[in-house]
């Protein structure tokens, strides 16, 4: 609610408007669009870009004065993950980029490969706001583009019936996994990926106001060309911001001036019952638009109607991608804002652990307010099992009959566990796979040059569930325990991570032990973890201090 009511001062002292000048008006490209064409317009969207098609389209478009060009990290196949930068001024580092002042949008494509519209939408915008040397969003914004992020699962071609089953066309297209199997969109907790170890070298370096993910729907026949969704996880800071206030003016703008329909994120409940329901997805941060917001930024998950044909998916991509570029670029000043206050909200946690802002480190889905009409598309039984139409399920066809059913509508999480954020986690000294992990994310840890006494709260264990079947190669741990509050000494060397820095909510969601998407869920305790024994990080709830700043092993 304080980021909420700074929002409402900072509209009304920056002039904040959502009314967008026709300078930063929005088209959708056509045949017709100069410049350099990707491979999905050569081919009349027939067919979709490899990695040496979109390495050639950045290519050609080298020279242009407001893009700089680099590689975010390297693929498990050896494969460059290009990035590209778009402002005016160019800028091509974090500190140039800083010294503007203006919001950061960082924008990625291409996580799942097979969801192939992000990845031609994102190279067609570069082209088309470079091309011509009239004002747009390159004037108020810095705009970092990942056009092709999963660059090894995107050559894994295959026919679409195999890797994208439900999806309207092209007939080629990539796999979701990366080379090594993983599903980048739940790997931003554990960063076990050479991808994901990348994106958060840039998240760190770069800092985004704004983080974009461009997907396509793989579920429900509904009536919305586009679906979005905020950061749905209930501690992260601007997830309120997000859904309340930029997503609706995007639904408005990519239904007056595109004619797109838009709605929030979800699929039908029962698709034999629509009254059931419409539902979001997880709330937890193992995915990035909810990992995003974790770190006190914007985060929007983009989801084209897969069942869409496969132009009309890049234009509404395009449309939406495009037209928050133009909302963030209007509301600079505010976001800004917004974003700074979210980086200082630790300072204001009570220092001893025992006042307010207690922290959700889980959630349950919960509904909106109110049942809303959701658009549902009507399918019809064809008495056989032949395919009628792409991605249509064998044995049905699409009618083009569309009706509004009105439904409880679930796109929203309510905490369901707490945590008074204590002033900070003691790690012992010999956790170095853990203190890696915590800098790769950008937490700060130090590191005590002498032995210290503090007042310290330990988590004695109860019993620790792995679940009994494996996902991404992990059998997920969850603990049911008890805290004991002790004053102790903590010994020389001992790594502190204070929960006060910018990233303490990262902080906080990784090292509890009751976390929903912690570091016990995926496996770095196991051994320490068994009924009767101590959680093997405290909880330090008077300052420690003095600490130095270690180098890791």
């Amino acid at each position: 609610m304080k980021l909420l009511s700074l929002f409402l001062v900072l509209m009304v002292a920056g002039g904040c408007t959502t009314t967008r000048g026709a300078s930063i008006a929005v088209t959708v490209p056509t045949a017709a669009t100069a410049g350099p064409r990707t491979r999905a317009e050569r081919t009349s969207y027939l067919e979709t870009s490899h990695y040496a098609d979109v390495v050639a389209f950045l290519n050609s478009l080298h020279g242009r004065s407001e893009l700089a060009f680099g590689s975010i990290g390297t693929t498990n196949k050896g494969r460059a993950i290009p990035y590209v930068v778009a402002s005016r001024p160019r800028v091509s580092t974090p500190a140039e980029a800083r010294r503007l002042a203006r919001p950061i949008v960082y924008v990625q494509g291409n996580i799942h490969a097979g969801e192939v519209d992000g990845k031609e939408a994102l190279l067609a915008l570069l082209r088309d706001l470079t091309s011509s040397p009239g004002p747009n969003v390159l004037d108020s914004v810095v705009l970092i583009a990942v056009p092709i992020y999963n660059a090894d699962g995107n050559e894994r071609f295959a026919a679409q019936e195999a890797n994208r089953g439900s999806q309207n066309g092209p007939e080629l297209v990539g796999e979701g996994a990366n080379a090594q199997g993983l599903n980048l969109n739940r790997d931003y907790v554990k960063a076990e990926a050479p991808e994901t170890r990348a994106s958060l070298a840039m998240f760190n370096a770069w800092d985004p106001d704004v983080f974009v993910d461009l997907h396509t729907t793989d579920g429900s026949y509904h009536g919305y060309a586009l679906t979005y969704a905020p950061p749905l996880n209930p501690a992260a800071p601007l997830g309120a911001f997000t859904r309340d206030f930029v997503m609706p003016t995007l639904r408005a703008r990519m239904q007056q001036d595109h004619n797109f329909a838009t709605f929030d994120y979800g699929n039908f409940v029962s698709d034999d019952t629509l009254s059931k329901g419409w539902a979001t997805f997880d709330s937890r941060p193992r995915f990035g638009t909810n990992y995003y917001g974790l770190r006190g930024r914007i985060a929007i998950l983009s989801e084209a109607f897969s069942h869409d044909p496969f132009q009309r998916r890049v234009a509404s991509t395009y449309a939406f991608t495009r037209e928050i570029l133009s909302v963030i670029a209007m509301n600079a000043k505010t976001i800004r804002g917004l974003t700074a206050a979210a980086s200082r909200q630790p300072e204001d946690w009570n220092k001893t652990g025992e006042g307010p802002g207690s922290v959700a480190i889980r959630s349950e889905m919960a509904t909106a307010p109110d049942s809303v009409a959701v658009v549902a598309e009507e399918l019809e039984r064809t008495g056989d099992s032949t395919r009628t139409q792409p991605g249509v399920p064998r044995g049905e066809r699409r009618t083009g009959r569309f009706n509004a059913v009105k439904m409880p509508v679930f796109d929203r999480f309510r905490p369901t566990l707490f945590t008074p954020p204590p002033v900070a986690y003691a790690v012992a000294p010999s956790d170095t796979q853990v203190v890696r992990l915590l800098r790769q994310h950008g937490v700060v840890v130090d590191s005590l040059p002498e032995a210290r006494a503090a007042r310290v709260e330990t988590f004695i264990v109860d019993s620790a569930v792995a679940s009994p079947r494996p996902f991404q190669g992990h059998h997920e741990m969850r603990l049911v325990g008890r805290w004991v509050s002790e004053r102790r000494e903590l010994r020389a060397g001992s790594r502190i991570v204070y929960t006060s820095q910018p990233l303490g909510l990262i902080a906080i969601y990784l090292l509890e032990p009751e976390s929903d998407d912690g570091l016990v869920t995926w496996n770095f305790f196991d051994d320490a973890l068994r009924a009767g024994t101590a959680y093997p990080v405290l909880r330090v709830m008077t300052d420690p201090k003095p600490v130095i700043p270690p180098a890791l092993p």
